[in-house]
């Protein structure tokens, strides 16, 4: 598969409303991301009215808050954007695994996609190239997969 997944990207979003849960750390990249998602969701037909907008401190929260989101019974999916850089401590491995292990078993118990658009890089520069929209735009990806998957789920 291609880096892109915008041919199955459905013309409107209709009645789906999504919500973006992000990180403030690390938020020169995450600020990236956001504004990559927020473009495809605009692109995809999305209005402001159907999009919610949460910041927590870190990547570690994501799943609290993406657990919550998902409770309210509002969102057809969620996209959780972070970034974690790995260091010289093992604090990344928890951090990133953590993350991903507590989005997982929310979207599992929720039944609602928790789209996992967290960066785990070895370098920033590498997180640079993946947040940028004009380069990997991984939120905007990460849009185009909860859009996707709120429409693939709303067939069933």
């Amino acid at each position: 598969m291609s880096g892109t997944i915008e041919h199955q990207i459905p013309p409107a979003l209709g009645a789906h409303r999504v919500a973006i849960v992000a990180a403030r750390f690390n938020d020169e990249i995450v600020s990236q991301l956001i504004a990559g998602a927020l473009r495809a969701y605009r692109k995809a037909g999305g209005k402001p009215a159907g999009v919610e907008f949460v910041r927590v401190p870190g990547a570690f929260e994501l799943p609290v808050a993406a657990r919550r989101l998902a409770f309210a019974g509002q969102f057809s999916a969620i996209v959780a954007l972070g970034c974690v850089v790995r260091g010289d401590t093992p604090h990344f491995d928890f951090v990133a695994g953590e993350c991903a292990r507590g989005l997982m078993q929310v979207s599992l118990e929720t039944g609602v996609p928790i789209i996992f658009g967290v960066l785990t890089t070895e370098t920033f520069e590498q997180a640079h190239e993946r947040a940028d929209i004009a380069k990997m735009d991984k939120g905007g990806e990460s849009m185009q997969a909860a859009i996707e998957m709120a429409s693939l789920l709303s067939r069933w």
